[in-house]
């Protein structure tokens, strides 16, 4: 088995660890997104905390430590399976981050940068959903949802080679995110769910 199938899951892995939004929230001397706010070391949760420049930051680092390790992956050439290992362990780091606990975000973004790298097609229809449905009710947590369960359906529809690996792939991306979700999904069915900008 080639070394790289070792090496660059667990560069994914220890990239998506870094939780920007503890970073940009320290070097900005806002509060701990972890325990302030809605909890969620996210840009939306820091976006409430700190304002827009600092929901920026954040988005922008957990879209790109979602890309740069798949991006790396395919320039190496490695075995497609290897690049599908390498996207997933880039979002679990984030999710479940070895520096932090392993108390992360839900990965949205990080999920976003790591399927825009593998299919940028998919990529730019998914943040097209997501404006959509947040520009339309206001819910960040439900465009993020129907993103989720769109992504699987949209690679595969957009994907000319190895279709089958990487719609089982999104599918599990996606199972993740929505269970990181889930007391989103029950503040939505209760109405209690924050809209954007309250």
């Amino acid at each position: 088995m080639s070394i790289w199938a070792y090496v660059l899951p667990g560069v994914a892995y220890l990239l998506g660890s870094l939780s920007t939004a503890i970073v940009a929230s320290r070097m900005l001397g806002l509060p701990d997104p972890r325990h302030a706010g809605s909890g969620n070391p996210g840009a939306t949760n820091v976006l409430r905390l700190g304002g827009k420049k600092a929901a920026i930051i954040t988005l922008i680092g957990d879209v790109l430590k979602g890309a740069v390790p798949v991006v790396l992956a395919r320039s190496l050439g490695v075995a497609p399976w290897i690049v599908a290992v390498t996207a997933s362990a880039a979002l679990v780091g984030h999710i479940y981050p070895v520096y932090f606990r392993f108390r992360g975000g839900k990965g949205v973004a990080t999920a976003l940068g790591v399927l825009t790298a593998i299919n940028p097609i998919a990529g730019a229809g998914l943040l097209g959903i997501w404006l959509v449905v947040a520009l339309v009710f206001r819910y960040s947590s439900l465009a993020a949802l129907t993103a989720a369960v769109a992504a699987p359906f949209l690679m595969a529809a957009t994907l000319h080679r190895h279709v089958g690996l990487f719609f089982v792939m999104t599918a599990l991306m996606s199972a993740l995110l929505l269970w990181r979700h889930r007391s989103n999904i029950r503040n939505l069915l209760a109405g209690r769910e924050t809209k954007i900008g309250r």
